[in-house]
């Protein structure tokens, strides 16, 4: 995957990093999925859709803080992650919304399947977290948000 932090970056646990500002939907992802999400962003554009990116880097302690501000911002959000979706980054942040500001989600991650094995791409393709699985789950979230 491409590098897109810099190694001289500011990381601190517990504090998400805004990769891209947008308004109309808002897109959290951690891991190899920021770089999806990036991708991702820069196709919804081309569609006339601004995407904000965060890097939700740190699950524990989980920044909800920037989760909040993002649902307020955008009004629809979807998480991205490598990762089983229950108790995972989707998991969370559906959490934090359901009691502090609730707004349309969609998840994108591996839907409760077993493991397989394969080149990382081959992979990625087959459990749908490529950034056009994050496209379309934008505009499903998008459909539920309030005008």
């Amino acid at each position: 995957m491409p590098v897109i932090t810099d190694k001289n970056e500011d990381f601190k646990i517990g504090k998400a990093k805004v990769i891209r500002e947008g308004s109309d939907i808002g897109i959290i992802a951690c891991g190899i999925m920021v770089y999806e999400a990036m991708l991702a962003a820069d196709a919804l554009l081309k569609s006339g859709i601004e995407a904000s990116v965060i890097n939700l880097h740190t699950i524990k302690p989980v920044d909800k803080v920037s989760i909040i501000n993002l649902a307020k911002k955008c009004g629809a959000l979807v998480t991205a992650e490598e990762h089983q979706l229950n108790g995972g980054l989707g998991s969370t942040v559906a959490e934090v919304l359901s009691r502090s500001y609730p707004v349309p989600l969609e998840m994108v991650g591996v839907d409760d399947r077993f493991g397989r094995s394969g080149t990382p791409d081959a992979l990625q393709d087959y459990y749908h977290l490529k950034f056009k699985d994050i496209v379309s789950s934008a505009k499903k979230a998008l459909k539920r948000k309030k005008h």
